[in-house]
């Protein structure tokens, strides 16, 4: 496997950045910048909500001139059924003498409003005042003088009707005037074409102030848009600014809103592809550095192969280690690269007592070594039993190859602190040179090799990356890896994991004599 297809291996999928096709742009939405759209639509919802308030308007006040022309009908009516109850002509004090005598006083004493017109017909003569009652000749259409609407009115069979002249709509009303064999009429008119007028002049003036509003919303609307947006323009910006070799830009989160969140998510985005691009880096770079030594060594040991079936047998076997040495780098490299991923640690319910015994069985086969268990722990816990035993016989084995021979490796398990603050412990104690203090903040870093790995002949030549994946188990638990040592009497290293309490579990170590006895006949 190569540098470049490892770190195809542990690059994440990241789609592009910076999509350059017709169709992708297609894909991400309107052209019209989001300011303008939001803009627009503020003002497109406020135009049409300022017309139907002005179409209702209009209707309401076109509706109020037709009920207030027909008030002042009807007033005009009632006065003169008052003046004819009472029958007495005022210039005289005496009765009328006759209808038309009534109509006439009555008109002259009438001021007709603008657009009202009061006319009284005796037979076929026509009675008005021009100066008092009929106030429609300024207006372009005289009544009494339209002969044709006159005898239309007189003669129909409606007492009341609306009649289209040269100023609109005339609405009207016919009442009977009866005195003997006498009879005359008194009608009574109005144009709407004065009240229309007023009413659009109305309506008009309210479109001139909505116009107005409308600029003003403009004006708001494309502030509060830049103000809403001015929060995703700061997460394009950071964005834009983002090259291949800096991802500590972040996005300034301000208030508790949406966009705040926006923010927040974006950030926590880039916090994730930041660490994956860190430990793609890191793994690329380590995987350089280690496999530099090998593919050198191997490379000069090749161009310097004699034509000796001897020379070639150990060259070879040279080749063979370096190649064996390789592979087991490139598997811890990349087991540590997933370690960040999900589903590397498969936390089940497992007996802490059984997971110590297979972790013993199995520490047999690494070296001429006792390998008693000093404590055993009893109860359940919630761990990866597969990754936990990789890390303790990871353990195991580095205290084999940095202990002297026949001497003793001691195992153990316990709990400690109750309740939701319980964890479980699992350790590895020899009896070797021990680490010193300075050394021991970091021997469990990646590449790191410890002096005694450089002084014991008997280690096998590693690329320092066994405590590491120790560390990385630990911490996929959320645990620690830890060391305690005394130099010249030993080390002891374990890890320690979080361990909820299940029903059932007892509340301490407890007796542990039935679990010795099966680590006795273990051992045997």
């Amino acid at each position: 496997m190569t540098v470049s297809e490892i770190e195809r291996a542990t690059m994440p999928d990241v789609p592009d950045r910076h999509p350059g096709t017709k169709g992708s742009r297609a894909r991400l939405g309107s052209r019209v910048p989001a300011r303008w759209r939001i803009a627009a639509w503020i003002l497109l919802t406020t135009a049409l909500t300022l017309l139907a308030v002005m179409l209702t308007m209009r209707s309401l006040l076109l509706n109020g001139a037709q009920t207030q022309a027909h008030q002042d009908i009807n007033q005009e009516l009632q006065e003169f059924r008052a003046f004819a109850a009472e029958g007495v002509d005022p210039t005289t004090a005496k009765p009328f003498s006759s209808i038309e005598k009534m109509l006439e006083i009555f008109l002259s004493r009438q001021s007709a409003a603008q657009g009202e017109v009061i006319v009284g017909t005796v037979g076929q003569r026509t009675l008005y005042t021009p100066t008092g009652a009929l106030s429609s000749q300024a207006a372009g259409h005289d009544l009494p003088r339209d002969q044709a609407l006159m005898d239309s009115i007189r003669t129909g069979n409606a007492s009341s009707g609306i009649a289209h002249t040269s100023e609109g709509e005339m609405h009207w009303v016919r009442l009977p005037v009866v005195s003997g064999n006498e009879t005359g009429h008194l009608i009574v008119g109005t144009y709407m074409g004065p009240r229309e007028d007023q009413v659009a002049g109305t309506v008009l003036t309210i479109f001139f102030v909505s116009l107005g509003g409308l600029i003003v919303t403009a004006g708001i609307a494309w502030l509060v848009a830049g103000q809403i947006l001015s929060p995703v323009r700061e997460v394009r910006r950071v964005a834009e600014d983002i090259s291949e070799n800096d991802l500590t830009a972040r996005v300034p989160v301000r208030g508790n809103d949406d966009i705040s969140a926006l923010a927040v998510t974006f950030n926590t985005m880039l916090d994730r592809l930041e660490s994956a691009y860190r430990t793609q880096r890191a793994f690329v770079d380590d995987a350089s550095h280690e496999l530099r030594t090998p593919i050198t060594v191997i490379r000069g040991h090749l161009e310097l192969m004699e034509d000796d079936e001897a020379d070639r047998a150990r060259t070879l076997a040279l080749v063979d280690d370096e190649l064996a040495r390789m592979g087991r780098i490139v598997s811890d490299l990349l087991l540590l690269a997933k370690v960040d991923r999900p589903g590397f640690a498969q936390p089940r319910r497992t007996d802490a007592a059984t997971l110590l015994l297979d972790i013993e069985a199995k520490a047999q086969v690494l070296g001429p070594r006792g390998w008693p268990i000093l404590e055993i722990a009893e109860g359940s816990i919630n761990v990866d039993a597969q990754r936990i035993t990789q890390a303790v016989l990871q353990l195991a084995t580095n205290a084999c190859q940095y202990s002297p021979e026949d001497s003793t490796i001691s195992l153990g398990s316990r709990f400690e602190g109750e309740g939701g603050a319980r964890h479980f412990t699992l350790w590895v104690s020899d009896h070797g040179r021990g680490v010193d203090e300075d050394e021991a903040a970091r021997i469990f870093g990646r590449f790191h090799r410890g002096q005694a790995a450089q002084d014991t002949d008997r280690a096998r030549p590693g690329a320092g990356l066994g405590l590491a994946i120790v560390r990385s188990i630990a911490e996929a638990h959320h645990g620690t890896a830890w060391v305690r040592s005394t130099p010249g009497n030993g080390a002891t290293f374990g890890i320690t994991v979080p361990s909820p309490v299940y029903d059932g579990d007892p509340a301490s170590n407890g007796d542990v004599t039935e679990r010795l006895d099966q680590v006795k006949e273990h051992q045997k």
